[in-house]
């Protein structure tokens, strides 16, 4: 799961920025993504991705986020930095407990409730990034 560059590349728009702390979740997430074409860059909470965001932001065309999480940040405050500093990159949080609005989501996201399918999964993706290119 190495950083590759999207330069010319079929992507939308740039590498998903992938936020889950259960390692096997998070292994799988990329291995669906890769398989689709997309290029992914694993995180293991919502510190490390935002640590990741001061160095790379400019590759990172989406965020994948899970919103709970250890750590200092969640989900949903990192959706909230991110939707603050680059309020025309598309979000995309899932998760199994929350809503974007009951853990104080700010931004206009795409959401997506675990256990997701596969389909499902890729079409919240795909629309995430259309989404954002018609506002």
């Amino acid at each position: 799961m190495s950083r590759v560059s999207t330069t010319g590349g079929n992507l939308p728009g740039g590498l998903i920025l992938v936020v889950e702390d259960d390692p096997l979740i998070l292994e799988f997430l990329c291995e669906i993504l890769q398989d689709e074409g997309f290029v992914v860059q694993p995180q293991i909470n919502a510190d490390a991705a935002s640590l990741y965001l001061q160095q790379h932001a400019n590759e990172v065309g989406l965020l994948l986020t899970d919103i709970t999480m250890p750590g200092t940040l969640n989900g949903a405050d990192l959706a909230n930095q991110f939707g603050d500093r680059w309020p025309d990159k598309p979000i995309m949080i899932m998760s199994g407990y929350e809503t974007p609005e009951s853990s104080g989501v700010r931004h206009q996201v795409s959401f997506i409730k675990k256990p997701w399918a596969i389909g499902s999964l890729l079409d919240c993706v795909n629309n995430a990034f259309v989404s954002k290119k018609l506002h």
